[in-house]
């Protein structure tokens, strides 16, 4: 009878130590996953914050570029640096340049993801081109061998320009003499019979300012230059200034408005 009264005291014993340690691995986990919360939390603030002061990647929406960048791309671009003659830089739509069509809605899930950096912008209201003239620069097309001119400097565009089954396209199939107004840039695509790029709005103007004033890009505008391809990694890769903006010399004093001599909304 005595090792029958110390039986359900030890039963006892045992299942106290059972109800402990089961409060013991319910607390461990929930304090698992409240630290684990905490991490992916902060993780995610300084994504964000990342993304909105440094850096961001953008989804490249089209073949303007080709074959610099690919449509599908994972462009990285940075916020923090100058942009220079020659860059490639991404800018918001600086007034509708992007047609209706070509915009694409993402959903609220999407956008939060994007804004917190989980994912690559998918460049709905964006726009990526190579930076030509910058302020004051005097931008002319052609000269007698067909090549783009920046301030006298013909461009030698061959490593970048849009190459199919050995046939180059052309610098560009509309002529232009221009000046770049300050504070703006002329903007253009490396596969150049596929980008309504700065040359399409020559004719542009918003209310109460000069004629072609809607082919420039205000530099507040531009978003940064993109410096590497993260993604795919068959393409990634940094990118550079061509070597042919190099002999460009400085340009004059920038003027207020654009100055075009030549565009299409002018006879030669």
């Amino acid at each position: 009878m005595s090792g029958a009264d110390k039986d359900p005291d030890a039963s006892g014993r045992t299942g106290k130590t059972k109800d402990r340690g089961g409060r013991s691995t319910r607390s461990g986990l929930l304090g698992f996953l409240g630290e684990f919360g905490i991490i992916v939390l902060v993780a995610l603030i300084l994504s964000a914050l990342l993304r909105t002061f440094l850096v961001q990647l953008f989804v490249i929406p089209s073949s303007s570029m080709e074959h610099t960048l690919d449509i599908g791309d994972r462009a990285v671009v940075v916020k923090t640096v100058d942009f220079h003659r020659g860059d490639v830089v991404v800018f918001r739509d600086p007034g509708d340049w992007l047609s209706e069509n070509s915009i694409t809605t993402t959903s609220p899930v999407r956008r939060v993801f994007e804004f917190l950096g989980v994912m690559p912008a998918s460049s709905a209201d964006h726009l990526v081109k190579r930076v030509i003239g910058m302020p004051g620069d005097h931008v002319v097309c052609c000269t007698d061998n067909g090549r783009i001119e920046v301030n006298g400097t013909p461009l030698d565009e061959d490593p970048y320009l849009y190459e199919a089954n050995g046939s180059m396209v052309s610098p560009s199939d509309i002529p232009f003499d221009l000046v770049v107004p300050a504070d703006r840039v002329f903007v253009m695509g490396d596969h150049r019979n596929d980008s309504r790029d700065s040359r399409y709005h020559l004719c542009d103007s918003a209310p109460g300012e000069a004629e072609g004033t809607g082919a420039f890009v205000p530099v507040a505008d531009v978003t940064g230059p993109v410096v590497a391809i993260a993604l795919p990694f068959s393409r990634a890769t940094r990118l550079h200034i061509p070597g042919t903006f190099a002999s460009v010399p400085d340009a004059g004093a920038a003027p207020a408005q654009p100055v075009i001599n030549l565009s299409p909304c002018k006879p030669s």
